[in-house]
């Protein structure tokens, strides 16, 4: 079954390149063109509020080696991310999807796990065990530095919910990655089978503290 949500930071961060493959399953993403890039909220009030909680939830996870993390404090806290959506059983778009995180690894070479860190968190938690995630990422020779994430299913529901707008899952979606420096709030949607050099250059851009990539020449 086609997912019907409409996703929370990647709405609001999609860059158009994807906007359209995207509004094939999810019409309501039509109605964020235009904005790609998520910046902190500009009234005082707001960020008083925002300052007391963090900007993604803190919730306990397990990673491929069964190591308790809290997912903001351990993963997000400080770093600049990339994050994609994967379920081990999937055939079609999350091997492509592993296989564009293996070459992103590869590309940012001994900056993996200093300057970027690479998160999958599964849609499927109640079948993706740390060791089913872990048998995944050894396809793909899942360095330090790229964390596969799983948990309850509370835990993860709450999770992707406030990243993609949808609870846990198995059914169809396309491929996207969510990429940003949570605290200082720059993220930005990129398509998930983008070429390296596409992360790389946002990658940079988020560095300088912008977090929409320049156009392409």
């Amino acid at each position: 079954m086609a997912r019907t949500h409409a996703p929370k930071i990647l709405t609001r961060t999609l860059p158009a390149l994807v906007l359209c493959a995207l509004c094939l399953s999810c019409p309501a993403l039509a109605q964020t063109a235009g904005q790609p890039v998520s910046q902190p909220p500009s009234h005082d009030k707001q960020r008083g509020a925002d300052a007391a909680r963090p900007p993604v939830p803190d919730v306990e996870v397990l990673d491929q080696d069964g190591r308790k993390l809290r997912f903001y404090s351990d993963l997000i806290k400080g770093k600049t991310v990339a994050i994609n959506f994967v379920f081990t059983t999937c055939t079609y778009v999350c091997p492509m999807q592993g296989g564009n995180f293996a070459r992103l690894q590869l590309a940012l070479g001994e900056r993996l796990g200093k300057d970027v860190h690479l998160i999958s968190i599964t849609t499927d938690p109640s079948n993706d065990t740390p060791q089913k995630l872990k048998e995944w990422g050894a396809k793909y020779k899942v360095r330090p530095g790229w964390t596969l994430v799983t948990g309850g299913k509370a835990e993860i529901d709450e999770l992707l919910k406030e990243l993609t707008g949808e609870p846990a899952g198995t059914g169809k979606h396309v491929p996207a990655t969510l990429v940003g420096d949570f605290d200082r709030g720059l993220t930005s949607g990129v398509y998930g089978l983008a070429e390296p050099d596409r992360y790389l250059a946002l990658f940079a851009q988020i560095g300088k503290g912008a977090a929409q990539p320049p156009a392409k020449k």
